[in-house]
């Protein structure tokens, strides 16, 4: 019925607009941040995309719901239409699509229900526990105790910095008249113990031009079938023909895993054979099956 609770990015009264029992974003008013700040919580928000959708991907009812102002899951109509999978309705942006898309039609109303267990820093900013989420569209599961790597970003892996223990939830103005309603929240009983992560949750690592320029260039799969390795700005491809394109994320110096399918790519370079550096061989393991690749005869390695 009003948005006292609520307020701009800077501080100013809030300009989104009120109609009957529900707020709507109006664009370029910015993002709406609540006054008060939170940590672990249960939280439900109910939101609807615009009834006549307009443009397509990520221009379809796009708005975001932040957990601490830092980590987002996405608002868009995926209702029959098509956007990257960590980009869609439910995602934890940039990080975990949803198990399921479990988006209704534009213009009705759908819920969010998020179990929500903030990060832990010790006392000199070190991370202790990395932030968990579950969470529920519509009634289904969607995401399942996930384990979040850092604050969420478009095609970036973000490390976890540390931050006070309670910070204010956020709703995202991102051009889409979106709306919201029944929007509530308990507060859960702080964690006490905890356990140290084996290693903070970075699942890649950046690698230089130079180290990616190892792996670019033409190969055979089991003596038959050709495939491409090559380079576009900072990401990698592998790509065979005909197939689509898959970008490889480097988790170690000469290992990567595919963005987005389940499976690996690990590069060798043989003993003794001159390569100028560049790798001469990998295998890689798609379903249930691995793969032994050699580099192309005569392919390049200057």
């Amino acid at each position: 019925t009003d948005l006292k609770h609520w307020r701009s990015v800077a501080g100013t009264p809030a300009r989104w607009v009120i109609h009957n029992d529900y707020m709507e974003s109006v664009p370029d008013s910015g993002k709406l941040v609540s006054v008060d700040g939170f940590g672990d919580i249960q939280l439900h928000v109910e939101w609807a995309s615009p009834s006549k959708p307009t443009g397509d991907g990520q221009q379809r009812g796009n708005s975001g719901v932040f957990l601490m102002g830092k980590y987002e899951l996405q608002i868009l109509d995926s209702f029959e239409s098509t956007t990257y999978p960590d980009g869609q309705a439910a995602a934890i942006y940039g990080q975990y699509p949803p198990l399921v898309n479990a988006c209704l039609p534009p213009g009705e109303w759908q819920s969010f229900d998020i179990v929500f267990r903030r990060p832990r820093f010790d006392q000199h900013g070190n991370l202790l526990a990395p932030a968990k989420l579950t969470m529920l569209h519509n009634g289904i599961l969607v995401h399942d105790d996930r384990e979040l790597w850092g604050p969420t970003s478009w095609l970036k892996n973000r490390p976890y910095q540390s931050h006070t223990d309670r910070l204010p939830l956020v709703l995202q103005d991102h051009g889409n008249p979106v709306r919201f309603r029944n929007i509530w929240l308990r507060e859960l009983p702080e964690v006490k113990q905890l356990v140290a992560p084996a290693a903070i949750p970075h699942p890649y690592i950046p690698l230089t031009l130079e180290e990616l320029d190892r792996f670019v260039g033409s190969y055979i799969i089991d003596d038959q079938m050709p495939l491409e390795i090559t380079r576009s700005e900072d990401r990698l491809y592998f790509e065979i023909s005909g197939r689509q394109r898959l970008e490889l994320m480097p988790v170690t110096q000469n290992k990567f895993h595919f963005r987005w399918t389940a499976g690996s790519v690990t590069f060798s370079e043989a003993t003794g054979e001159k390569t100028g550096g560049k790798m001469a061989h990998f295998e890689f393991t798609v379903g249930r099956r691995t793969y032994q690749v050699e580099r192309a005869a005569g392919a390049s390695t200057d």
